[in-house]
């Protein structure tokens, strides 16, 4: 049986107003830091996300009490009978969520010991389980790898100590930050990732007692602490995916309020968009995209971590790109494997090249590997309706953008993937007046 297969008639403009609540990129984070915590946790604006629900799972298992309630977004967590989960109970979660590693430093904390399953996620780049455990190793853990999975323990407990990363990894910061804020003694982090879902996860452990303070170039101190309670604490609205609708108006033409956008999360998208040729105007409440007429502009842009343009951001932005006049550079710098996507874009009649070279910008990590990780976009050209496979969360999004700009039908296959990180997107779809049919 097809794995979500939807009808799509395209070429009508998307417009309506949406809403859209936390960040996936912050709370299942703020879920496993639960754990950290003595007494209960309270979470706001929860998304009903595929993450949400298998992080759930991974903490009933530990002996979390979760109650979700749906439709107020709230998650209240409390984590007072914490116990050691089945093994294979826990190898059922398997390939479901990279989130997994992020419950080793409070599960060591809080029983002296983890184990987690083989991980999954989307398959846009290297995203190598051993720069985590390299770090858990610093503080003291001892890791031993097993057929099911990984076991870690610390017999000795965990100690403050120091980290510098290589490069601004998210998952490695947040990886220090879960273990460090009650690990013996004083740790430094250098190279750290600040982007807002990073600083939101820093209140929420504050919140829960944490001694953490972020200095220049990078720098985070965490100053251990015995205990730490529970937090009540509301999610940063998701950036990501306002600015995938954002650009899925201006694909197709169309005019989107987004309920809950930020606009000081948003900065440096909404500088790219208006360069572009699109319109937004800012609200207390949201912000509005659309498109204003006339033609779109091309642009050369690199992707960056924070402050520069997320990585998430330039899927759904160069579907729009194909309707732009001229030619348009796109330099991956986050991830090496991104441009998988574009094939079936060019299917639809896009004229997109990519390349080993790196492009329009600075030379990367990339540029001497032998990754396609520039992409070259001439336009505009006409999108054909086509029968195209959803490959990962983002770029499946994306495929459904270029379907909804596309003339004629489009059969999108996989789009439970999109589950996984897109709240409501079917209802979200008809509230902008897409024409869709979900046919399995």
């Amino acid at each position: 049986m097809v794995d979500g297969l939807l009808q799509v008639e395209g070429g009508r403009p998307l417009s309506g107003e949406i809403t859209v609540r936390g960040a996936k990129n912050l709370v299942p984070k703020a879920m496993v830091a639960a754990l950290l915590g003595t007494t209960p946790s309270v979470l706001g604006n929860v998304p009903l996300i595929r993450d949400v629900e298998v992080v759930s799972g991974l903490l009933t298992l530990h002996g979390v009490q979760v109650d979700y309630d749906q439709t107020a977004g709230i998650l209240r967590l409390d984590p007072s009978r914490v116990e050691a989960a089945h093994v294979a109970d826990i190898d059922a979660h398997a390939g479901s969520s990279r989130i997994p590693i992020l419950f080793c430093g409070p599960l060591l904390h809080r029983l002296g010991e983890a184990f987690i399953p083989d991980l999954g996620g989307c398959r846009i780049g290297d995203r190598p389980i051993d720069f985590h455990l390299d770090i858990l190793r610093s503080f003291g853990a001892v890791v031993d790898k097993l057929e099911a999975g990984i076991r870690l323990t610390a017999p000795d407990g965990l100690r403050g100590t120091v980290i510098e990363l290589p490069y601004p990894s998210v998952g490695a910061t947040e990886q220090t930050l879960l273990t460090a804020v009650r690990a013996d003694g004083r740790t430094e982090l250098r190279g750290a990732a600040v982007e807002p879902e990073i600083m939101d996860l820093v209140d929420v452990l504050q919140k829960m007692g944490a001694i953490i303070s972020v200095d220049t170039d990078r720098i985070i101190h965490i100053e251990g602490v015995e205990e730490l309670a529970g937090y009540r604490h509301t999610a940063l609205p998701d950036r990501i995916e306002t600015a995938s609708w954002a650009s899925a108006a201006l694909a197709t033409g169309g005019d989107v309020f987004v309920h809950g956008a930020h606009q000081s999360h948003m900065t440096t998208f909404l500088n790219i968009f208006r360069k572009v040729g699109g319109a937004f105007d800012v609200r207390d409440d949201g912000i509005r995209f659309y498109h204003p007429g006339g033609d779109l502009r091309s642009i050369v842009v690199e992707t960056n971590v924070h402050p520069g343009f997320m990585t998430d951001w330039q899927q759904p932005l160069v579907v729009a790109l194909t309707q732009a006049d001229g030619v348009s550079i796109v330099h991956e710098t986050v991830y090496e494997n991104r441009f998988g996507f574009t094939k079936a874009l060019c299917k639809m009649g896009a004229a997109i090249q990519v390349y080993r070279e790196c492009l329009g910008g600075t030379a990367c990590r990339f540029g001497q590997r032998n990754f396609y990780h520039s992409a070259v976009i001439s336009g505009p050209t006409p999108l054909r309706g086509a029968d195209i496979v959803v490959p990962d969360l983002r770029g499946g999004f994306s495929h459904l953008i270029a379907a909804l700009a596309a003339q004629g039908t489009s059969r999108v296959e996989g789009i439970n993937l999109i589950d996984r990180g897109y709240e409501h997107f079917m209802s979200k779809l008809g509230s902008l007046d897409a024409k869709v049919a979900r046919l399995a």
